[in-house]
């Protein structure tokens, strides 16, 4: 029989891998096909300078990549604490760390939970997978 933890995982990586890479690279193509039928194919004078798909290619990404990595340096530098907030904010995990860090300091955390916690920080530290 399946653990239903393995198949959550394996849900968890099908998701990353097709939001992070798959679709990105989908979809980045399907944007660039559909502005140029959409848009430089219906204007005559784009399309006789852009009319070629390869070369408009090559143009599209010479602009597009340094302004998305303009954009995407601006989100880092001011709207990349807030997502970080939020994230933790609804982070169990982080919610647990805090409280038994605040229970050790008040000394209201038994042994046994401090040492199932640092059990559990180490997984997380040698890269292993938490059962």
């Amino acid at each position: 029989m399946i653990n239903k933890n393995w198949i959550q995982r394996r849900w968890f990586d099908f998701r990353q891998g097709h939001s992070y890479y798959l679709i990105f690279v989908l979809s980045f193509g399907n944007f660039i096909l559909i502005f140029h039928r959409l848009f430089i194919e219906r204007i005559p004078e784009l399309n006789g300078i852009f009319g070629n798909l390869g070369i408009f290619v090559i143009i599209f990404i010479l602009l597009y990549v340094p302004v998305a990595i303009i954009i995407g340096a601006w989100h880092k530098k001011s709207q990349m604490r807030i997502d970080v907030d939020v994230a933790l904010r609804h982070n169990p995990l982080f919610a647990k760390m805090i409280r038994v860090l605040l229970d050790v300091q008040t000394g209201k955390a038994s042994q046994e939970e401090i040492d199932d916690f640092r059990k559990m920080l180490k997984q997380i530290e040698d890269g292993k997978e938490q059962k």
